[in-house]
This record gives C-alpha cells, sequence and structure tokens, in this order.
C-alpha cells in the first residue's frame, strides 16, 4: 500500500491553487510519472528496479480494471481514469529506466546520468516556472481590477452636449473623454477640486 499512496504526485502538490485551470492542469501523466519515477529510482540497484516493475505491472493491471469500473474506489482524490493513465505511465518509465541500467552497465540508477530524464525534468522545472509567472501575472490583473472604479454616469443635458462634441472632435468615446477628464483631477488641501487644461488624445 506504501507504493499506491504515493501515487500523489510531488509535482501536483507544487501546484498553486490560485492559478487558473488551464494552469493547473499542465501536469500529464506522463509528467508524473517521470518525476516520481526519477526521484524513487535514485540509488537503487538493477534488482530493486526490476521489483518496481513487477509493482508498476500489477498496479497498471489493478488501476485499469477501476477506470472501468470493476475493483473497489480509491480512498484518495483522484479520478479512476486519471490515476490509470499514471500507472499505466509509471509501468512505462520503469521499465525505460531497467533497460537503460541494463544497456549501460549501472550499478546503480542515478538520475544526473539518465540524459533522457535529465531532458524531461528541465523541460517541467521550466513550464512551472511559467507556471509561477502565470500566477503572478493572473494576481497583478486581479489586483489591477480590483482598484479599478467602473461608474455609470447620468449627465444633464449641458455637459452631455459638452461631451460629445469633444468626442466628436477627437474621435474618441464619450467615456473615453470622461475617464481622461478623472485621470487629471487634482484636489488641493482645501478639498478644492479642478482639472487643468488639457487637450484630450487618442
Amino acid at each position: 500500500m506504501a507504493e499506491t499512496q504515493d501515487t500523489s504526485s510531488h509535482l501536483m502538490r507544487a501546484q498553486v491553487p490560485a492559478l487558473p485551470e488551464k494552469v493547473k492542469r499542465m501536469w500529464s501523466a506522463q509528467d508524473v510519472a517521470r518525476d516520481q519515477v526519477r526521484r524513487q529510482a535514485n540509488g537503487l540497484d538493477v534488482a530493486a528496479v526490476a521489483e518496481k516493475v513487477a509493482a508498476a505491472a500489477v498496479r497498471e493491471r489493478e488501476t485499469a480494471e477501476q477506470s472501468r469500473g470493476n475493483g473497489s474506489f480509491y480512498e484518495f482524490e483522484m479520478d479512476r481514469e486519471r490515476m490509470a493513465a499514471i500507472w499505466l505511465a509509471k509501468h512505462a518509465e520503469w521499465r525505460r529506466v531497467r533497460d537503460l541500467m541494463t544497456a549501460a552497465g549501472w550499478s546503480v540508477y542515478e538520475p544526473d546520468q539518465d540524459a533522457q530524464g535529465s531532458v524531461c525534468a528541465r523541460e517541467r522545472e521550466e513550464r512551472f516556472a511559467g507556471a509561477l509567472a502565470a500566477q503572478a501575472a493572473f494576481g497583478e490583473r486581479q489586483e489591477e481590477e480590483a482598484d479599478e472604479l467602473r461608474a455609470e454616469v447620468w449627465l444633464s443635458v449641458a455637459p452631455s452636449r459638452l461631451i460629445r462634441v469633444v468626442a466628436g472632435r477627437t474621435g474618441l468615446r464619450p467615456s473615453q473623454v470622461l475617464a481622461q477628464l478623472a485621470e487629471r483631477i487634482v484636489v488641493a488641501e482645501d478639498g478644492t477640486v479642478s482639472v487643468p487644461p488639457f487637450t484630450p488624445s487618442q
């Protein structure tokens, strides 16, 4: 059961809830499998890796059956199809590590010597860095939107005509003319409000 509990990926835990949905779902089953196997295989010999391959084969069959509605449901929060896809990918990744060690004649697995695994790990790190940047930008946009004032202004006939005249001369919308006026408001110490002369522009 210890092997089963480990299927909640390090990559998935690293995600931040505030991320947009498309960013939160960026980790594929292959990403999760490669990350887990890379960490778990570190320092294992060929015999231990072979045991992992056998165990993964069993879990692949079990989760495939459960994803089709056969067998008991999972105790942790992950849908059955997702779990089956992860174990399918983990089985394939454990076989790749086993074959690599056998072909290279390694006594133990060292992640840094695994060229293909290292490339995938760097790609995951780059995507995660991009996700963090997207999160920061997303948060900044939310803060900016929270600071914005959205108002519907009702003007009397005379000022409405003036605003329309200015809008017509400058090619702006009336709302844009009002926004530029608001941006130039000056409040004096005595509370007097004024707007310095300016020419509205695009």
